[in-house]
């Protein structure tokens, strides 16, 4: 059995994979491309997909400038970590246009009566039916 250890290679690597892995959820999540990104880290897009990737380790600080730049806490690229455990694949951003399509034009909607109505709408389509009102 593996050792929660700091030391332990396996662990540090899994952390590392899933890290990267909400760097870029939470950057598609809102639109963003790798070189954007770059663009406000001042680094190469091939860095921003080394750390996406976990191939690259990302420091404390640059952690801390990703958490503003992508309006969230260093705490997000944590949530729901656990390291005995290899991070999901995300899907790509290719396959995956439409919903990414869908999360920026809903943060767009700044009538927060409409975004529920809609919020509500998707969740109904998606238990066929069923309606379950969303809290506001």
């Amino acid at each position: 059995m593996e050792s929660a250890s700091p030391h332990n290679p396996a662990i540090s690597r899994r952390v590392d994979d899933y890290v990267g892995a909400r760097i870029r959820l939470r950057r598609t999540l809102l639109g963003l491309t790798q070189e954007q990104l770059a663009v406000a880290l001042s680094i190469s897009y091939q860095q921003v997909q080394k750390y996406e990737t976990g191939t690259n380790r990302v420091s404390a600080g640059r952690l801390y400038e990703l958490a503003n730049i992508l309006d969230t806490t260093v705490a997000y690229f944590f949530d729901g970590l656990d390291p005995a455990v290899g991070p999901a694949e995300l899907p790509h951003g290719g396959r995956n246009r439409i919903a990414i399509d869908l999360v920026r034009n809903f943060l767009e909607i700044s009538n927060e009566d409409q975004r529920a109505a809609l919020a509500n709408l998707v969740k109904t389509l998606r238990t066929n039916g069923e309606v379950t009102k969303l809290p506001s």
